[in-house]
C-alpha cells in the first residue's frame, strides 16, 4: 500500500520548489544571469524537483507491485502504462529526467540562459505531474 504521507512529503517539496523557481523567473534574463547564485540555486532546485518526481514514481511502483523499473525513464513509462500519469505527458516527464541526468553528469554543458528558459517555460510540467498523483491518491 502506498504511504500517503511519503507522497505528501514529496509533493510538498515540489510545491515549495516551484514557488522558489517562480520567484526567480520574475527577474529579467540579464538580472538572472548577472548573479551566479540565481543560476546555481535554480539548477539545484530543478534537480531536486525531478528527484522528488522519481522518488514518487518509484514509491508507487514498489508499493503497488507494478514491476521493476530498470531506469528512471522506465519508472515514468510504467506509471503511464498503468494510468497514473497521462500518456500525452510521457515525453515531457522523460525529458525532465534527461535534464536531471545532464545536471548530474554533464553539468558543464548547461548554461544560465537554458536554466532561465526552463524556469520560464516549463514549471507547469511539475504541476501536471503533481496533479496526476494527487488526483489518484487524495
Amino acid at each position: 500500500m502506498v504511504d500517503k504521507n511519503k507522497i505528501r512529503q514529496k509533493v510538498s517539496i515540489l510545491q515549495k520548489n516551484i514557488k522558489f523557481l517562480d520567484s526567480l523567473r520574475q527577474m529579467s534574463v540579464d538580472d538572472f544571469v548577472a548573479d551566479p547564485r540565481n543560476y546555481l540555486s535554480a539548477t539545484r532546485v530543478l534537480q531536486i524537483s525531478v528527484e522528488a518526481m522519481i522518488d514518487i514514481a518509484n514509491h508507487i511502483i514498489a508499493r503497488e507491485g507494478l514491476g521493476m523499473p530498470q531506469s528512471y525513464h522506465d519508472a515514468i513509462k510504467i506509471l503511464v502504462r498503468e494510468g497514473y500519469l497521462p500518456g500525452d505527458k510521457e515525453d515531457t516527464f522523460r525529458a525532465m529526467i534527461r535534464f536531471r541526468n545532464r545536471v548530474v553528469h554533464m553539468y558543464d554543458e548547461i548554461d544560465e540562459k537554458e536554466i532561465y528558459r526552463i524556469i520560464c517555460e516549463n514549471l507547469s510540467d511539475f504541476q501536471d505531474y503533481m496533479d496526476s498523483i494527487v488526483k489518484r491518491y487524495f
